[in-house]
């Protein structure tokens, strides 16, 4: 605990240095009164950006969630004996990983409900676009996950009385998720960066509303300073959640980082 302690402040020394030399630029050139929270305008310009930052972990995180459930269910045909099946699985894995996270939401946003006759809302628009982008993703970290997994496992389940869908959630899954944590925690980390494209159709999340302060208060570099902050202090929560969750699911004699 006391290791994780000096590395959590290491983390943080590191930010604050990295972003000192931005902050102390407080000369006549600079406007960084437009967010400073000793000047009541600084004060409402910050809450603003705040509100922001709720719709970008709500956003992320409900896309991330979707998305993994949907690349679990898109992964398990890749891994089936049946051709047709992983043909299946490829020709997904494909065409949704060609798409560029932008299109994908701008045909979500405005191409969906022509297509269905259903209106789409900002924030639903964006969940179904980045899970839909992230879901080929995910669907080739499980894939690679269950793969992995040794084929004692499989004859274990299979010498048990464990067969089909059982065998998979009682006994690979829990060890292939141990595996691909890391990688999950990446996606989620990509996630919240690209959650920002979402500003394109009006999301009031971080971006948005950083582009909309900017207009207003014409202090791009002081209120853009803030948002790279916002940002960063999100991933480096996420990234040491995850690791956490690493050493709490590691085996007794698994390396801990």
């Amino acid at each position: 605990m006391a290791g994780e302690g000096r590395r959590g402040g290491r983390r943080w020394r590191i930010v604050l240095l990295a972003t000192a030399p931005l902050l102390a630029g407080c000369g006549s050139s600079f406007g960084w009164y437009v967010v400073a929270p000793t000047t009541a305008q600084g004060r409402a310009n910050l809450l603003f950006l705040l509100d922001g930052m709720v719709w970008t972990v709500a956003l992320s995180a409900s896309a991330i969630t979707i998305s993994i459930a949907l690349g679990l269910l898109v992964a398990l045909p890749g891994l089936s004996k049946r051709p047709r099946l992983r043909v299946l699985n490829r020709v997904f894995v494909e065409l949704v990983r060609a798409v560029p996270v932008l299109v994908m939401i701008l045909w979500v946003y405005y191409g969906l409900p022509i297509v269905t006759g259903l209106s789409v809302g900002v924030f639903a628009a964006g969940v179904i676009a980045l899970a839909l982008s992230d879901s080929a993703f995910e669907a080739e970290i499980f894939r690679a996950g269950i793969q992995s997994i040794e084929r004692g496992q499989h004859e274990a389940a299979q010498a048990l009385g464990l067969s089909g869908w059982r065998k998979y959630r009682l006994v690979i899954l829990p060890q292939a998720l141990r595996r691909i944590l890391p990688a999950l925690g990446n996606q989620f980390v990509y996630m919240l960066k690209m959650s920002s494209l979402v500003s394109v159709i009006g999301m009031q999340e971080l971006t948005r509303r950083a582009n909309e302060l900017v207009v207003v208060e014409y202090r791009p570099l002081e209120i853009y300073t803030v948002l790279v902050l916002e940002y960063l202090v999100l991933i480096l929560l996420v990234s040491a959640a995850v690791r956490r969750l690493e050493r709490r699911l590691a085996l007794p004699g698994e390396a801990r980082r």
